[in-house]
């Protein structure tokens, strides 16, 4: 392979198109074209497809760019320790994670930061995808560990191992103004009100589904959301009553302008670490494990 027609095409994805990636390498658009055409030919596979007037990954076209990360990737890293003073510190410890979709992005924060703490220095690659592609990636040792708010299944032919990191109830929250309309206790102030809600294939909304119809109450669903956030921002604006985990009240309350409503025991959000070591090695999950279940889920 010619990796001066791998890097052209790398350029290409990263800066989104042919023409902007061809002003960064300071060559032509049909330059450029015609060196990640070599690429394809070598490969046996299209990589880019038209869309419109703009190019975009096929599936192979992604395989290739995660691959095409790791080397460019190592090739800095390289580079680096080249460059590095003989005697200066040792190697940096690389850390591949992944985290679920589904996972907030403030409890992924708090759930990694403990890995960058550790005294060795840590480089952290985090990637954020669908659960089932980043278990078929940490099927494939690319990836060190994944974090999930659902465990591994038995069904799954990966071979890894769940580590519980822990769980958390869920509390209702809503804006001032749809607060004051709210009529009598929780849970039955939930009736005829609108109410946002995660994905159907969300297992907090799962849980809900089933809590609902065991209290009695039918709010009137007026969004879904894959994105957590995005939820949350529509629920900050008045549009409905949303579900976050208890655990991080304080810091949704400030953040979106918001005031719990309710707390339920019986919705709850557990936390998995996933890696392919039955008994924990690598410094940073071993980090994340023990912050996770000495802190951050300690008291909830």
């Amino acid at each position: 392979m010619n990796f001066k027609h791998l890097h052209y095409f790398w350029m290409a994805a990263r800066a989104g198109g042919i023409v902007r990636a061809g002003e960064q390498l300071h060559t032509t658009p049909q330059t450029l074209s015609g060196q990640i055409k070599l690429l394809e030919d070598r490969l046996g596979r299209k990589l880019f497809r038209k869309a419109g007037r703009q190019l975009e990954l096929t599936d192979d076209g992604r395989t290739a760019l995660k691959y095409a990360d790791e080397i460019f990737a190592l090739g800095n890293e390289l580079e680096n320790a080249l460059r590095r003073p003989r005697g200066a510190d040792e190697r940096v410890l690389e850390f591949r994670v992944g985290v679920a979709d589904s996972v907030a992005k403030s409890v992924a924060y708090r759930l990694l930061e403990p890995a960058l703490n550790l005294t060795e220095p840590v480089r952290m690659v985090c990637h954020e995808w669908k659960y089932a592609d980043l278990l078929a990636e940490l099927a494939l040792h690319r990836l060190d560990l994944v974090i999930a708010n659902e465990p591994l299944s038995r069904r799954v032919s990966v071979k890894a191992f769940n580590h519980e990191l822990g769980r958390t109830p869920m509390s209702f929250f809503a804006a001032p103004a749809l607060m004051a309309r709210l009529g009598g206790p929780f849970p039955r102030c939930l009736d005829g009100q609108p109410l946002l809600v995660h994905s159907a294939t969300s297992p907090v909304r799962q849980q809900l589904e089933a809590w609902l119809a065991r209290e009695r109450l039918a709010p009137r669903i007026v969004g879904e959301f894959d994105d957590g956030a995005l939820m949350k921002a529509f629920g900050r604006e008045g549009r409905g009553i949303f579900l976050a985990p208890t655990v991080l009240e304080g810091e949704v309350s400030a953040q979106y302008e918001v005031r719990v409503v309710g707390r339920s025991e019986e919705l709850v959000e557990d936390f998995f670490a996933i890696s392919v070591e039955r008994r924990i090695t690598h410094p940073c999950v071993a980090a994340i494990t023990q912050a996770a279940r000495s802190d951050l889920f300690a008291g909830v």
